[in-house]
């Protein structure tokens, strides 16, 4: 299952890269693009798992980049 999501508060293109590489290492994780320019991130991921997958989505983004907020578009 694909998922977008706007991405809030970063504050550069390699704080975005290190928070794409730190989402894919999730169990579950099949790809994530994160797109600093706009805004984005894309993550394909297991849809069975869907919620367990984004609470540590969400628990790795408070980890690296504490001020980042997402929100699903």
């Amino acid at each position: 299952m694909k998922s977008k999501f706007k991405i809030k508060g970063l504050d550069c293109a390699n704080c975005a890269a290190e928070l794409e590489r730190a989402i894919q290492k999730i169990e579950g994780i099949e790809s994530a693009n994160i797109s600093f320019m706009t805004e984005r991130m894309i993550i394909e991921y297991n849809e069975t798992r869907k919620e367990e997958i984004m609470e540590k989505v969400k628990k790795v983004i408070k980890r690296e980049e504490p001020d980042v907020t997402i929100e699903e578009i």
